[in-house]
């Protein structure tokens, strides 16, 4: 790849975060991108290290990176992370942690580079086969897509490793050799030490060949997309639930292309053609009378007044007490959800100088509340302002002492309303 060829790779950015792990590839992507940096000055690079503390040489090789780096005159980013053991196997692990630092480190106007190259989609190609993965899946990895509010480009995508080794050895390039790539236990390391090289030899174009048939894959699925894209847009309330209603009428194929696109726009993982199943049989055709919840992921599929709902749920926050005390002054809640603060113009009363103020996120007993005639639970009460099961527990409640007082943005009770010019209003701001 020459350095013109790298550019137009990247275009139209000029300011680019490389992934930068000291082995060959993106020693030879942080190289080729240097280059063209010499010939176009107002080229913007940083490089990015993820330290992720698993081999014993990790410190060594940030001090190599550090070391090359900056005989190239680029910024480096060491970022250390921590796998967090969620089941999902030490490889995923470190891609999430991995990706939570890049998107993390991103600059505005900044898009991320990293090194994949064509064996690596070969290799993906095989462990989406290997899953029994559809089209979206064998798809591999894209040349570009959307990232953390910018792109990530993969420059090296359609060249095979051997080429990056012949440029390495032309520049006397230096890199790392990690030495878990000799572990045979990570399945990407089992294709690429023991499948890939017997096919290879047999089909000397096979990676060309996988590569294709990502791309038509890839094809599909945009084409489904197009076609599928008005419907799926008649199907989704202002909320961004989707509802289960028109699902009924159509083919079980077409529902969970539906689904699955529903779920894309969210952010979520993409289930199997199991978990399709499950999501439909056991929440969109759940008793009227249930509140079914299916795991998918960071977050949960919920069904709430005849939708489907994509809700990533914070820790429950019924136990939490918070005193407030100087109402005056805008209070931050835990689990990063948000502040409250005063505002003059409401219906809510002043508390008294004996009426410490606290905030909780559970209460009890019979409630009554302005503009409803009559007591009722607070379980009735959110059915009937139609708060969803999962926002019940999170949403404020301001109490005066043992007395409370309203819930932020829903609510305010008789004991805590007054009619007086000097009432006030608390605003929730997430």
């Amino acid at each position: 790849m020459t350095v013109p060829a790298i550019a137009h790779s990247v275009y139209p950015f000029r300011r680019l975060l490389v992934g930068f792990s000291g082995g060959l590839d993106s020693t030879v992507l942080l190289h080729r991108l240097m280059l063209w940096r010499e010939q176009a000055p107002d080229v913007e690079l940083r490089a990015i290290h993820i330290h992720h503390g698993l081999s014993p040489d990790a410190n060594r090789w940030v001090e190599h990176c550090e070391a090359l780096c900056k005989s190239w005159r680029i910024p480096l980013v060491v970022e250390r992370v921590t796998l967090l053991n969620d089941g999902s196997g030490t490889e995923a692990q470190a891609r999430k942690a991995r990706y939570g630092a890049f998107k993390k480190a991103l600059l505005p106007g900044e898009a991320l580079v990293t090194a994949q190259h064509l064996n690596d989609q070969c290799e993906t190609f095989l462990l989406a086969l290997k899953r029994g993965s559809g089209p979206a899946g064998l798809s591999a990895m894209p040349e570009r897509a959307a990232f953390a509010g910018t792109q990530q480009l993969r420059p090296l995508l359609r060249e095979p490793r051997s080429s990056l080794l012949e440029w390495a050895q032309q520049y006397d390039l230096r890199w790392i050799e990690d030495e878990s790539n000799a572990d045979d236990a990570y399945d990407r390391n089992f294709l690429r030490l023991h499948v890939v090289p017997p096919l290879l030899q047999r089909w000397p174009h096979f990676a060309e060949a996988t590569a294709r048939s990502a791309a038509l894959c890839a094809e599909q699925e945009q084409l489904l997309d197009e076609l599928l894209a008005d419907e799926l847009k008649s199907l989704i309330s202002e909320e961004g639930s989707l509802l289960i209603a028109p699902l009924l009428t159509v083919s079980a194929v077409r529902r969970a292309a539906l689904i699955r696109r529903w779920l894309g726009m969210k952010g979520a993982l993409m289930p199997s053609r199991a978990m399709i199943n499950r999501l439909w049989e056991e929440v969109a055709l759940a008793r009227d009378d249930a509140s079914p919840i299916l795991n998918l992921g960071e977050g949960e599929v919920r069904r709430f007044r005849g939708s489907l709902w994509w809700v990533q749920t914070p820790p429950s926050l019924a136990d939490e007490t918070i005193s407030w005390p100087d109402p005056t002054r805008p209070l931050t809640l835990p689990q990063a959800w948000g502040t409250l603060s005063f505002t003059a113009g409401g219906n809510i009363r002043q508390p008294r100088p004996d009426e410490p103020v606290t905030v909780r996120f559970q209460a009890s007993g019979t409630l009554h509340i302005v503009g409803r005639h009559g007591g009722r639970k607070i379980k009735k009460i959110w059915q009937e302002l139609g708060v969803p099961p999962w926002l019940r527990d999170t949403t404020p409640l301001l109490y005066y002492g043992e007395t409370l007082i309203a819930a932020a943005g829903r609510f305010v009770t008789l004991e805590g309303a007054t009619e007086a010019e000097e009432g006030m209003n608390v605003v929730w701001e997430r």
